[in-house]
Parts: structure tokens; sequence; C-alpha cells
């Protein structure tokens, strides 16, 4: 029931020797080799038998020379079907070799096979187009490699549910080895100080954490401890309470925190218990608060009658938190901002 310890550098899980699509043929070069005067001239009164005439209508040639995998949409049995599935090639022609795979690819040999897995997987089948249009990578992947990893899964005990939720909203998250995912489990539960089950409550809400890259969360890490001045059982309770803040940007979670703790002066405890606040957009929470003050109301302490809770102070809509915390209407509020 463990995770193994911290992640190792595994190489890009993506196949790098993708097939290259064939060359096409230059039509002028075989043109200009052709003995022309061999060929007796063809009257447009000429009587062809229908044989020949079914021979006319030939194959329209592949584009010679094409960036968009659009125009290749009519010479392909498997890019049209790729398209009724919903996938938006103009989005999948921008991920690098993701074009020059889909053409060679086969749908009843290659793709039918990873359909019926993801739709076995949890994969909706209305969700199979946007799915395929962020990872289209997936199609190229050995079927084994694809099972074994969900069987990886399964064997940490998530659900069926829970690695269908996984795999949609981590699109990207099938394509690494059981040793990297293992690695990045290991990972947050080490770095975390959290329990095997928590560990797992984390990438089940969000499962990017798996995915993405490891420095960004690292240094947010570092800045909540360093900078902020969090204690490690602190930062541990906020990553679980709101694991976005891994992700977020560095620079909003530095002025959100000097403006609650140094303008506002909400102590570290009480930013622990109610870490959502972090989610919010600074401008809200310094509207309102700067609206409280103004009616002098702004009362953060919960030792006080009046105290007003940081979940109260960003969550509810303008309507309810003017009406129940501030105590005024709407238009008061409007009325205030324009004064700002």
């Amino acid at each position: 029931g463990s995770f193994s310890s911290p992640e190792s550098n595994l190489p890009s899980p993506l196949k790098q020797e993708q097939a290259e699509v064939e060359t096409l043929p230059d039509l002028n070069a075989e043109i200009q080799s052709e003995d022309w005067d061999d060929i007796p001239p063809s009257s447009a009164l000429e009587e062809i038998s229908e044989e020949e005439a079914v021979q006319i209508i030939a194959e329209p040639l592949l584009p010679l020379q094409s960036t968009t995998l659009r125009d290749y949409v009519d010479h392909s049995d498997t890019l049209a079907k790729l398209v009724h599935l919903g996938v938006d090639l103009s989005q999948v022609e921008k991920r690098q070799k993701a074009g020059q795979l889909l053409l060679t690819l086969d749908f009843e040999k290659d793709i039918s096979k990873i359909l019926l897995f993801l739709k076995d997987v949890g994969v909706e089948d209305n969700q199979l187009g946007p799915f395929l249009t962020k990872n289209p990578y997936i199609l190229g992947e050995d079927l084994e490699a694809l099972e074994t990893r969900v069987a990886y899964l399964k064997s940490k005990k998530f659900g069926k549910s829970e690695i269908a939720q996984m795999v949609s909203r981590a699109p990207y998250l099938l394509l690494f080895s059981v040793e990297r995912l293992d690695n990045r489990l290991g990972f947050f539960k080490n770095e975390l100080g959290l329990s095997v089950k928590k560990t797992k409550d984390l990438v089940i809400r969000l499962p990017r954490l798996l995915t993405g890259k490891l420095e960004p969360v690292k240094e947010n890490l570092q800045v909540c401890q360093i900078e902020l001045g969090f204690q490690r059982n602190e930062i541990q309770q906020i990553v679980y309470k709101t694991p976005k803040i891994l992700t977020a940007s560095k620079k909003r979670l530095r002025q959100t925190f000097d403006y609650l703790h140094n303008i506002m002066g909400i102590p570290h405890h009480m930013l622990t218990r109610f870490p959502q606040v972090f989610n919010s957009k600074l401008l809200r929470i310094r509207e309102r608060h700067m609206f409280l003050a103004f009616l002098g109301r702004a009362q953060y302490d919960p030792a006080q009658p009046s105290y007003i809770s940081l979940d109260q102070l960003v969550s509810l809509p303008a309507e309810v938190f003017c009406t129940e915390i501030a105590k005024a209407s709407i238009k008061d509020f409007e009325n205030f901002l324009k004064t700002l």
C-alpha cells in the first residue's frame, strides 16, 4: 500500500521515432520521362467503353504539399472517421508530429482497439473526440502498455470511476510508464507527508499533478514555506484542501498572501483553515474587504461576535454578500466601488 519514493528523471514517454509519412512522387518528373510522341492524339468525339469510363474516374491524388490535415480528409478513411468522432484536426496538427502519426495509422487495425480500450476505461462516447484532440498520441501507444498502466492504478486501489475521472481530466495520464506514475505518487506522499489514502485523494481531485512538470510544484512549496512562512503541517493541510495552490502562479500567491496577511491582518492559522481564499481573485478580496472596512464591519477574528469568515468574504454571490454580510444594498456596494 505504499508508493515508491521521489521521482527519477525518466525520458519523455512519447515515441520519438514516429513513422515518417511516405513522400509523394514528383508527377512533373514522371511526365517528362514519358515519350509523348508515341501516344496517339485522342479525339473529343471518340467513343469509349464503360470499362474505360470507370477507369477514368480515378482516386483523387493526395495533396502534394499541405500544411493542414483538412486537405487529407477526403483521401483518408482514418481521418474522416476521426472527424466523425469529433476530433478537431486543426488543434491536432498544432501538436508536434501528431499529424504525421495519424496519417500512418489504419482506423480498423490501429485505432479501433484504442477506442474500445478508452471506452472500457470509462471515457464517454461523446468525450472520445475531445479526448483525442487533446491527446492524439495515445493512438500510437502499445495497447498492452496502456492496459498495464490501468492495472497499476487499480493495484493502488483507485476505483474504476476514479480512474475514468482522472483519465478524462488529465488526458496524457496513460502515456506515462508505471515507473513514472509510481515515482510521482511517491513524490507527493513523501514531500507533503501525506498518507497513501490522502495522496490518492489529492491526485484524484487534481490528476494533472501526475502529468505536469514537478519544478513549478517544488517552487510553490518553497514559496509557501520560505517566503510566506507557513509551517510544514500547515502546508500539508493547505495543499490537501486546495491542490491548485501547487500549480498556481507564484506572483499571484505572493500578492494574495501579502494582502490577506499584511493588509487585512489574517494570521497563518486562519489562512490554513480557509486556503480556498487563495483561489479567489485578489480584486474581489480587496473590493469586499474595503467595503466592509468602510462600513466598520471588517472583523475576521472568530473570537469576536461580528466575525466574518474568509469563506463568507469570497465565496458568496455579490447580492448575498451585501445583504447578509455587509448589511447593505447592492446599490451601496456599486456606488462605493465607483469611489475607488
